[in-house]
């Protein structure tokens, strides 16, 4: 079978990927304006649904933060800004499909949020979580095994960025074998957030261990430096692995 974007490696940097568009969907962002830590307005939200678009992509799931203490939106506050949101990509024109999941938090809300189970998913009832930076959840596997008799599939947000796990890779081999889904960020390829997170994507990437893209995007800074992760062989690397299921949402 030909590889989908070619043979990318052994060219030269500015010969690799010219857009996202093998790549289809999105399904990591904060485009819904004013209720995260992302788009602010309506035109911030218009102006990152355009970059996007013309860096490829043509359906986009967003995934505003939902959060006990910071970001306290319901699936009706979410729901009602992506309403606003696609009336506003269609009177701009934008053949663009917007969908819109969430970025739960395991805070000592989610588990009452998951026994409710109304809860924002995208794909096959996936569903994305992220942790704390700081900390290793101490419920983690227990809060892993509740989304799945709950008839989820856990999506971890961003693994390549939790440094308490940096020290030992094992960890991430654990998640996966409990059947945790691993949706890495674009920019971490390219050492956005930092040295360690780019190594740590590159092991994961080399491992067969990423299931899915995201953007993360929150601001037009993050579109730069997708532009110039194009130019990365791991990102190639990825693509052309045949193990992501973005095409598939």
């Amino acid at each position: 079978m030909k590889p989908l974007f070619g043979n990318l490696f052994g060219r030269s940097r500015q010969n690799n990927l010219n857009d996202f568009s093998g790549l289809h969907t999105d399904m990591h962002s904060h485009l819904i304006p004013g209720i995260d830590d992302g788009a602010q307005t309506i035109e911030d939200s218009l102006g990152l649904v355009k970059d996007l678009y013309h860096l490829g992509f043509r359906k986009l799931i967003t995934t505003p933060h939902i959060m006990n203490d910071f970001y306290k939106n319901t699936p009706e506050v979410v729901m009602e800004g992506l309403k606003k949101l696609k009336e506003a990509v269609a009177g701009n024109g934008l053949p663009v499909t917007i969908e819109a999941a969430a970025e739960y938090y395991l805070d000592d809300g989610f588990e009452e949020k998951l026994k409710r189970k109304n809860l924002l998913t995208f794909g096959e009832n996936y569903l994305l979580f992220e942790v704390s930076y700081i900390n290793k959840p101490d419920n983690l596997k227990e809060m892993i095994f509740e989304m799945q008799i709950n008839g989820y599939t856990p999506v971890l947000a961003h693994p390549e960025r939790y440094p308490f796990w940096y020290g030992n890779f094992d960890n991430y081999i654990s998640l996966k074998d409990q059947g945790v889904l691993f949706q890495l960020n674009i920019n971490s390829i390219s050492g956005y957030y930092s040295p360690a997170t780019k190594k740590i994507a590159e092991k994961l990437i080399d491992n067969g261990m990423v299931d899915l893209l995201g953007t993360d995007a929150h601001s037009t800074k993050h579109i730069g430096v997708l532009k110039k992760t194009l130019q990365e062989n791991y990102l190639g690397k990825l693509l052309n692995s045949g193990k992501l299921l973005n095409g598939k949402l």
